[in-house]
């Protein structure tokens, strides 16, 4: 199907088509669940908010159904794939469905949990139909790597979703809530059904938009500040001068720099936000050794 503005939308019969004249099965060790509703990439696309201002790096392109969608709207998209066969489809894809913007895509052939550096220009924007099984560490990677990043919009598994964008004291809330939190403001962008992928996953989806903002006012580095989230999630039943004592040193340490950040010791980590994260990992700083 083709579009007003040029472009063609791969539909369910296309990537099927194109699957098979690469001889490709998709496999569960990328996590590989190809987008055959355009609908859905023009809607991601869309709520994105990306323009032609911005640099956009999208993790795991496939097909290009959602790259088809993203090079009418942005500057540039920086696609970043891991299956060779894939890597070398996807600009032909593009100079065939959609000539005119063929020159605003580069293709880099690259695990992305091994990416630290990319082309210029650098990515404003990380749009992306994430595999499940990566999708985390995508996202705090890329964050950390790519501090031009202003915007993130990801499809992930809802469950996944839910825990990003999960604020403290809420059953969802976890250390990648907490680690998300140090770089952004997060929320739930919307929901999509499974319905929409090929093969069809046993898991619906979420969209999930994250907002770069300064990390918290804080002496202690990210490298301390996350250590010290990891320890207190490790045992969340327990509470947090338990949760430490091995971080901290000893149970007595912990409850030091705890009350020394202002939290009670009896506090567990789930009613804690990334501010508080941060005081305590900072006040263990300032404790002698």
């Amino acid at each position: 199907m083709v579009e007003q503005d040029g472009t063609g939308y791969l539909g369910a019969a296309q990537v099927r088509e194109i699957a098979a004249g690469l001889g490709l099965r998709p496999t569960k060790q990328w996590g590989q669940n190809f987008v055959v509703d355009a609908n859905t990439v023009k809607r991601i696309a869309r709520v994105a908010g990306v323009s032609e201002r911005d640099s956009v790096v999208e993790v795991g392109p496939g097909l290009g159904s959602l790259t088809l969608a993203l090079l009418p709207r942005a500057g540039h998209v920086t696609a970043v794939e891991v299956d060779p066969a894939l890597a070398e489809a996807l600009p032909g894809t593009v100079r065939r469905l959609a000539p005119a913007y063929a020159e605003r895509l580069t293709l880099v052939h690259a695990d992305a949990m091994q990416v630290r550096e990319l082309p210029d220009p650098q990515p404003t924007a990380l749009v992306a139909n994430l595999p499940y099984n990566v999708s985390v560490p995508v996202v705090l990677t890329f964050l950390e790597a790519f501090p031009t990043l202003e915007r993130v919009l990801v499809m992930v598994q809802l469950e996944v979703a839910e825990r990003l964008a999960a604020g403290p004291g809420s059953k969802a809330y976890g250390v990648p809530s907490v680690k998300a939190a140090w770089y952004a403001a997060v929320r739930l962008a919307g929901t999509v059904p499974r319905s929409v992928f090929w093969p069809v996953p046993n898991v619906d989806s979420g969209l999930v938009a994250l907002e770069r903002r300064p990390p918290p006012e804080t002496a202690a580095s990210r490298v301390d500040t996350f250590a010290c989230v990891d320890a207190a999630f490790a045992q969340r039943r327990k509470t947090l001068r338990a949760a430490l004592a091995g971080w901290a040193g000893s149970a007595a340490r912990a409850e030091e720099c705890l009350r020394a950040a202002g939290v009670d010791p009896r506090t567990r980590g789930e009613q804690l936000g990334v501010e508080a994260f941060a005081a305590i990992a900072a006040a263990r700083g300032r404790l002698p050794s």
